[in-house]
C-alpha cells in the first residue's frame, strides 16, 4: 500500500513540475510580449522605424490576455501537487535539536501526534477547498479576461489536496499502529535532511 501511495505522490509531483514549468514559460513569454509591445509603441510614437513598429502591433505582438488568470490557476495546482510527495517522504522542515536527545518511544509518540495533526489539517484544507469550489460552481462566476469558470481553478487544486489528505490519513494510521504495537512499519525519518 505504501508503494502505491508513493507512486501516486510521485506522479502528482511530476504533474506539478510540468505545470510549474508551463507557468514559468507563460510568465517569461508574457513579460517578453509586454516588453516588445512597449518597444513597438515607442518605435511608432518616436517615428523610429514607425512602419515596422506599427506592422508588429497590427500583427498582434503585445500583452497576452488572461496570463494572470492562467498563472493563478496553475500555481494553485502546483502548491497542492507537491504536498503528497512532501508528506509521504517526510520532506517537511523539522527541527530535531530536541528530538535527537529523546528516546525512541518518545519520538514515536511525537511522530504519531505530528502525523495526526498533519492529517487533520490536510483533510480540513481539502474540505474547505471543496466547499469553495462548490460555491464558485453554484455562483457561475467566471474570470474577467478569459471567461472560464472560476471553479476550474479550485478543481485542479483539489486533486492534489485530496491526494495529500488521503496520504496523510494513511500515514497517521500507520504511525498510530506503530505506536500501539511498538513495531516499526515505516522508517522513522523518511525525508530530507534539514
Amino acid at each position: 500500500m505504501h508503494r502505491a501511495f508513493l507512486s501516486l505522490s510521485r506522479l502528482m509531483a511530476i504533474l506539478g513540475g510540468m505545470m510549474l514549468s508551463a507557468v514559468i514559460l507563460l510568465t517569461v513569454f508574457s513579460v517578453l510580449m509586454r516588453a516588445l509591445d512597449r518597444l513597438f509603441h515607442w518605435m511608432k510614437d518616436a517615428d523610429f522605424l514607425a512602419g515596422l513598429g506599427q506592422w508588429m502591433i497590427d500583427a498582434g505582438v503585445g500583452p497576452v490576455l488572461g496570463t494572470f488568470e492562467l498563472i493563478e490557476a496553475g500555481v494553485g495546482f502546483v502548491v497542492f501537487a507537491f504536498l503528497p510527495i512532501c508528506q509521504i517522504t517526510g520532506g517537511h522542515a523539522t527541527v530535531d535539536i530536541f528530538t535527537s536527545q529523546m528516546s525512541d518511544g518518545t519520538n514515536r509518540v511525537l511522530r504519531g501526534v505530528t502525523e495526526v495533526i498533519f492529517a487533520a489539517v490536510l483533510v480540513l484544507i481539502a474540505a474547505q477547498l471543496y466547499g469553495g469550489m462548490m460555491a464558485k460552481f453554484n455562483s457561475g462566476q467566471t474570470t474577467l479576461e478569459l471567461s472560464f469558470p472560476v471553479w476550474y481553478s479550485y478543481a485542479i487544486g483539489l486533486t492534489g489536496a485530496v491526494l495529500a489528505a488521503i496520504v496523510s490519513v494513511y500515514l497517521a494510521a500507520v504511525r498510530m499502529v506503530e505506536l500501539v504495537t511498538g513495531r516499526a512499519m515505516l522508517p522513522a525519518d523518511l525525508g530530507a535532511e534539514h
